[in-house]
């Protein structure tokens, strides 16, 4: 297979997993390019993306932006925060405005769940999702199954536990449907207030023992708990939490074998991992920021190549 099945990365679950094995071959000769001493293709030159962030976000605003430019592409930057948008604009209309500037591709984070397939309804632009609400990452999703493979030669088979907000994450629902597309076995652990109700009916198992759930994996990737999104309080104390829920570097280094740390950041240094954790050898944190930009490269460039001109 040599194209997607699908015109806009809207979200893991509309994808097959013919369709990840692509991106990460794409990733894999990409990864070759940003090594090298000239870090650049043409291969977009004639493409021009927006970027569109409703909601803060660094990380994975820089990535994206990294990846647009190491293939040639032109790129928009529109932050919603100093924009119309505070004046009352539709979404519809500030994309429409955006795209009157003759703009083939749209990535966008908001803070509404869906807003990337309402776009992809209205606007005749290529979408992808960089995050919307506490929905989807898909983007975020294939960089952490990506860097499993690149670990551990494959994501098949592995036994991986996602560890801590389960509910306010879009990383983890995302994760969840990556790792079981490419048949990884996969658990949750985290506080039971953390937990969504629908967490069964995703085919996933619950943990709540953090040492069990440990023994148990080969991997654990570990999220931050996600203190701007909770309008009331999930559990005692940040400490509590911390004793509970917390990786240090005792804990890893009484298990029987090595695990794979991962966190898709910004790290809280001390609640969900200690930072002797963070640093050390286990852990392929900085790893999964150098694949992010590979893969998103990945998808832009396979996205782009169905785009009709």
């Amino acid at each position: 297979m040599s194209q997607l099945s699908v015109d806009h990365l809207l979200g893991i679950k509309y994808l097959k997993a013919e369709d990840i094995e692509l991106i990460f071959e794409t990733a894999d000769h990409f990864k070759e390019v940003i090594n090298r001493p000239i870090k650049k293709v043409p291969s977009l030159r004639d493409i021009t993306i927006a970027n569109l962030f409703f909601e803060n976000s660094t990380r994975t605003k820089l990535s994206f932006e990294l990846a647009e430019k190491r293939l040639s592409a032109d790129v928009i930057n529109f932050s919603a925060s100093q924009s119309s948008v505070k004046k009352g604009e539709t979404l519809v209309d500030t994309v429409n405005n955006i795209l009157s500037m003759k703009v083939d591709m749209v990535v966008m984070r908001h803070p509404n769940p869906g807003a990337g397939v309402f776009l992809s309804r209205h606007i005749d632009a290529s979408i992808i999702n960089a995050g919307d609400g506490a929905h989807e990452h898909p983007t975020q999703a294939l960089l952490d199954s990506y860097s499993i493979r690149e670990r551990l030669g494959e994501v098949g088979g592995k036994k991986v536990v996602i560890v801590g907000d389960i509910l306010h994450s879009r990383v983890a629902l995302s994760n969840i449907f990556a790792l079981k597309l490419l048949g990884a076995q996969v658990k949750v652990c985290g506080p039971k207030t953390l937990l969504p109700k629908y967490i069964n009916s995703l085919g996933v198992e619950v943990e709540t023992d953090l040492r069990k759930a440990l023994e148990w994996c080969d991997v654990a990737n570990m999220l931050r708990v996600q203190n701007e999104r909770m309008d009331i309080s999930y559990f005692p104390s940040t400490r509590e939490y911390t004793q509970q829920f917390g990786v240090n570097k005792t804990l890893l280094d009484a298990l029987d074998k090595e695990i794979v740390i991962m966190h898709p950041g910004p790290i809280n240094r001390g609640v969900e991992i200690t930072s002797d954790v963070a640093d050390s050898k286990q852990a392929i944190i900085l790893n999964q920021v150098e694949n992010g930009v590979a893969i998103r490269m990945a998808v832009i460039y396979l996205l782009a190549s169905k785009i009709k001109k």
